[in-house]
């Protein structure tokens, strides 16, 4: 009983300490608030940018084009050669007569056009599909399978898949380290705030001293303090995290620019991207806190 109510005074001389200095507790607040709005921001992009990266990983795909002259024999041993390369994960075979349909049915000029060639003036090549295990020696794989006999040309988007890889990686690793350097900018910052909140309650903390209240007595309520800083300064940000991603993958039908860029769904995104948010804020405020207490506090 006696902890259960020594924890009940902390609790009580943290929100009194909240409200008693509420222009100083405001602006910790205020600064919690509008680091977790950046850091929502970049949250939200950088695990947008990773979901873009792996939907270009996942879709890259190697097209090796067979010569036309290839017979089915040939053909199956182009595909025992794909089988027994390193790096592969899976392979398709796609005739020439597979494609032209699938052409015709996606465009009615196609239809008119391939509509009336026989087999024998079809130009079209048969061809496999291979995805990579390893995007990054999608460029080895492909260079192996070209040498190949009976395939005439491979190509993957090379040049533009790794270009693009290598800038989603790039905006990826900028979102962290702005996320980091934000957190503990804004610890320095309410650490600040509270060494001025203690100094203004040098009187109080002498009369603790006075009545025989031990170090940690006088810490806790400050650090309690800082939780409930971050506490109330992650309100707004995991509102706008909930509320404002719905309304943004909505707006846009959940994707960007078009259906090859896709937005992480709303649920359970916005839920565990607003529990990060409460976590960074309570750290924040109780790491702010403690360090003021620790440095700035001479008990």
């Amino acid at each position: 009983m006696k902890t259960l109510r020594i924890i009940g005074r902390n609790i009580r001389d943290a929100f009194k300490g909240v409200f008693r200095n509420f222009s100083l507790s405001f602006a910790s607040i205020s600064c919690i608030t509008i680091t977790l709005i950046v850091v929502t921001i970049s949250i939200i992009l950088s695990d947008n940018v990773d979901n873009f990266t792996n939907l270009v990983e996942r879709d890259v795909t190697i097209v090796a084009f067979i010569d036309n002259e290839a017979d089915d024999s040939k053909i199956e041993e182009i595909r025992e050669e794909i089988s027994s390369l390193n790096n592969i994960e899976e392979y398709e075979f796609r005739s020439k007569e597979e494609i032209t349909n699938e052409m015709r049915d996606s465009s009615d000029v196609f239809d008119s056009i391939m509509g009336n060639w026989t087999d024998d003036e079809n130009p079209i090549q048969n061809t496999f599909q291979v995805k990579v295990t390893d995007i990054n020696k999608i460029d080895n794989v492909a260079k192996k399978i070209e040498k190949i006999d009976g395939i005439t040309l491979v190509k993957y988007g090379e040049g533009i898949v790794e270009q693009l890889i290598s800038t989603f990686e790039f905006i990826h690793k900028i979102c962290i380290g702005a996320v980091i350097a934000l957190i503990l900018v804004t610890a320095f910052l309410i650490s600040n705030t509270i060494k001025i909140t203690i100094s203004s309650r040098q009187r109080e903390i002498g009369i603790m001293r006075l009545i025989g209240a031990s170090n940690l007595n006088i810490r806790i309520p400050f650090i309690i303090e800082g939780l409930l800083l971050g506490l109330l300064g992650s309100i707004i940000p995991v509102a706008l995290t909930i509320y404002g991603y719905n309304s943004l993958y909505h707006h846009f039908n959940g994707q960007l620019f078009s259906p090859f860029i896709k937005l992480i769904e709303p649920v359970p995104f916005v839920y565990y991207t607003s529990l990060i948010l409460v976590g960074i804020g309570i750290l924040v405020g109780m790491f702010g806190s403690w360090r003021a207490v620790r440095k700035h506090l001479k008990i």
